[in-house]
């Protein structure tokens, strides 16, 4: 049944997908989306797999295949890390990434990334990564990151597909359609890049409050289509030129 329902969603909903070549000839840059334990590692807290799984492990070595490019070649890198204060909620999930805690830390697979001189860390404790890189003084330091290295390409990576990303993906977008980034020409998601969590029905049923939300390839699929509708360009593939 739940094969059915996919082979018919692509059917119904399909997502064009290309391919993308990087060459320094055009400023790319590329955002890593919450890769951190909370999200990532088996057991690391209340929305982290209970088991390996099979998208986000491929999202993880995916993403850091990409983050090794980028910084060998010294091209900018932005990473969001979901950061929460413990005694403000983030409706409707359960406290999750607390500030100072592993839940809130890069995967072990990335956690070099804190040393190098090209990327750009940053902690938010809001779904929308653009809404979390604005300062009391009203300044964003994500449009900041955009501007001072002239990026024409955003390749966006990370988790979940239809929840961190997507929102991140829309709010970019709407920015740059308003004229915030001078630079930017593109926004792609690339989809063997991103995954999301897994909540069957039967056990969202014994949660107050939680919504089902069945990972398989439907709410991955929805977040891509979601993306791609809203102005965004999906990639099944991403190479280097030489």
């Amino acid at each position: 049944m739940a094969s059915n329902t996919i082979d018919m969603l692509r059917n119904d909903l399909p997502v064009q997908q290309e391919s993308l070549v990087l060459s320094g000839e055009v400023p790319t840059g590329l955002v890593l989306v919450d890769i951190v334990n909370g999200f990532c590692t088996v057991g690391a807290g209340n929305l982290a797999p209970v088991a390996p799984d099979k998208q986000i492990s491929g999202m993880v070595e995916e993403s850091a295949r990409l983050a090794r490019v980028f910084c060998d070649r010294n091209w900018p890198v932005f990473a969001f890390l979901d950061s929460h204060h413990p005694d403000i909620p983030e409706p409707p999930y359960p406290p999750h990434c607390i500030a100072g805690t592993d839940e809130s830390k890069l995967v072990p697979a990335l956690q070099w990334l804190e040393n190098e001189p090209n990327v750009t860390l940053r902690c938010k404790d809001c779904i929308d990564g653009f809404l979390g890189s604005i300062e009391k003084d009203g300044s964003n330091v994500f449009i900041d990151w955009v501007k001072t290295n002239r990026i024409k390409i955003i390749l966006v990576v990370g988790i979940c597909t239809d929840i961190c990303v997507l929102d991140f993906v829309c709010s970019t977008i709407s920015a740059r359609n308003r004229g915030f980034f001078p630079s930017l020409e593109d926004v792609v998601v690339y989809s063997h890049g991103c995954a999301t969590f897994d909540l069957p029905n039967d056990v969202a049923r014994t949660i107050p409050g939680a919504i089902a939300h069945p990972q398989s390839e439907l709410m991955h699929h929805i977040g891509l289509y979601m993306a791609r509708g809203r102005g965004a360009k999906v990639v099944s593939e991403v190479a280097f030129d030489c």
